[in-house]
């Protein structure tokens, strides 16, 4: 099995990592630190947004938005991850 995030709410809701020693991994473990055990009660800032992305982007596997069902490219995933509960103008 491959390394893969499951995105919901804008916010990291499941994962898999195929080592602790990855840095997706690592980071991962600091963005959920003090975290909501619900992601549906995860309202990340601008800086857990950030570092979301930046598991993002060090992960080598899929990105799936659980709330369609969708497969996320990494730059759809991180627009997800920015825009998510922004108003529109």
């Amino acid at each position: 099995m491959s390394e893969s995030l499951l995105l919901k709410w804008g916010t990291l809701k499941g994962w898999h990592f195929e080592s602790e020693e990855s840095e997706a991994f690592k980071l991962a473990k600091k963005y959920l630190k003090n975290s909501p055990m619900s992601c549906a009660m995860d309202h990340p800032d601008e800086d857990r947004k950030k570092m979301l992305c930046e598991i993002i982007d060090k992960l080598d596997g899929e990105i799936k938005n659980d709330w369609t069902g969708e497969m996320l490219t990494k730059d759809q995933a991180k627009k997800y991850v920015m825009e998510y509960g922004k108003k529109e103008a």
